[in-house]
């Protein structure tokens, strides 16, 4: 690759893409969808989302025991079911990027956050739980500009742009069962279906007539099954009179994914593919583990901790040693990865506590929680980052005595400026409907 001249400085976020990708000069960059480009190593970001209830605490809510809710991280917590319940949520996320050069931007994006249907086979004692949700998002985009030599003596120059960019992810398609073994134990387990695609595409337009516009994806298909197993322990009566203390944990196994990575070029309309091979990628394992309490019927605290060895990550896939094989996969290679771990706590108080006759904001939820995250991608091999966030929330009673409407904020950064990354200052709004109502129950006669 020759080096470009005299190139356009726009902004300083894409500095960290472009360096990865050996470019010797500054750019542009806007991104979409999570509005990270962090997105663009590992399997891109990863989503976390158990119920619009944890969501506005921190996150987590591994142990979290709910009539109104049944939280995706712990299928133990399905067993106490009433309601069937059908949950659905969209989010919006607007980002600000800078690098260490005081460079900035501002990016927003919209998506959907999760489906949930629940519904009991057994009151108290059996439930079932389907789920469908984004696992990972890859959304970025870096553009660079400049002049490349052309012509046969090579006496003129052409003005060319570059854009770097990602899209896809993976989604998880989820089915399980929880049963409830006695008043203090239950347990759960699912099976867990991962699949989607991941692209990267080079996108160079000419502002030279005669030259061709091209566009080079790398991209790989992936597919898989997994499981997850969860255990909830309630106590009761453990610091006071009438309180409530919950121990909850769930294991994911490792995911083997298998699928096609490939290389297209477009030229002009046309679309070709250079090469595809086969291979397969192993995900790691997951830990949770949650603790909730209640000292009354007003509030409700928990405190949650999860945890990823990505440097366990593997995959048989070629490193792309020719113009015509894919680039490596993932971005930068396995060494770009490193354990994650995630902190998060909150808690929840409803001023009515249990009186039903009380004002109508007395019966709502407030929320509130914040975390930590030790993210688990490593751009550089060397640099440790982080992500911390507060969150808060108001859950809104209905007519419906199962459903409420919830909304919820999150609100914090991401990354560093330091060794030529770039920090990320988010916030985020979503709304989720929960809709519960009794089903499948004979009348009884009279």
């Amino acid at each position: 690759m020759r080096v470009f001249t005299r190139p356009h400085l726009l902004f300083g976020i894409a500095c960290l893409a472009l360096g990865l990708l050996g470019a010797p000069a500054p750019a542009q960059a806007q991104s979409n969808g999570e509005g990270t480009i962090y997105s663009r190593f590992g399997m891109g970001s990863l989503v976390e989302f158990s119920s619009s209830q944890s969501d506005a605490m921190g996150g987590g809510g591994y142990a979290l025991r709910s009539l109104n809710y049944n939280p995706d991280a712990n299928p133990a917590l399905w067993s106490d079911q009433v309601f069937t319940r059908l949950s659905g949520s969209a989010a919006y996320r607007s980002t600000s990027v800078e690098d260490g050069q005081g460079n900035s931007g501002r990016l927003s994006s919209g998506n959907v956050q999760a489906l949930q249907f629940n519904f009991p086979l057994y009151e108290r004692s059996l439930g079932v739980g389907i789920s469908f949700q984004p696992y990972s998002r890859s959304n970025y985009s870096a553009t660079r500009t400049g002049q490349e030599p052309i012509g046969p003596r090579q006496d003129a120059e052409a003005r060319y742009e570059t854009t770097f960019s990602g899209s896809g992810g993976l989604h998880r398609l989820r089915g399980g069962l929880g049963y409830r073994v006695n008043d203090m134990l239950s347990v759960g387990a699912t099976a867990d279906l991962l699949f989607g695609t991941l692209e990267r595409r080079r996108r160079t337009t000419w502002a030279a007539p005669q030259l061709r516009n091209t566009i080079v994806s790398d991209g790989v298909q992936l597919s898989g099954l997994t499981s997850t197993f969860g255990g909830h322990l309630a106590l009761a009566d453990v610091f006071a009179e009438d309180d409530a203390f919950s121990i909850g944990a769930s294991v994911t196994l490792p995911a083997n994914l298998s699928g096609e990575q490939y290389r297209t070029l477009d030229e002009d309309l046309a679309r070709d593919t250079l090469s595809t091979e086969r291979g397969d990628v192993t995900l790691p394992w997951k830990g949770r583990l949650g603790l909730s309490y209640q000292p009354n019927a007003r509030w409700t605290v928990v405190l949650d901790g999860a945890f990823e060895p990505w440097s366990t990550f593997s995959n048989d896939f070629s490193t792309g040693a020719s113009e015509t094989a894919p680039s490596r996969f993932p971005a930068g290679g396995p060494g770009t990865l490193a354990d994650r771990w995630r902190l998060s706590t909150g808690a929840e108080v409803v001023p009515a506590g249990d009186d039903q006759l009380a004002g109508y904001f007395a019966q709502a939820a407030y929320r509130f929680g914040g975390y930590a995250e030790r993210m688990y991608v490593r751009p550089d091999r060397e640099t440790t980052l982080y992500e911390f966030a507060l969150t808060a929330g108001i859950s809104l009673p209905t007519s419906l005595s199962g459903t409420r409407i919830d909304l919820n904020t999150t609100a914090g950064t991401r990354g560093t400026t330091t060794n030529s990354l770039v920090r990320d200052r988010f916030f985020g709004v979503s709304l989720h409907v929960n809709f519960g109502e009794r089903w499948f129950q004979r009348r009884k006669l009279r």
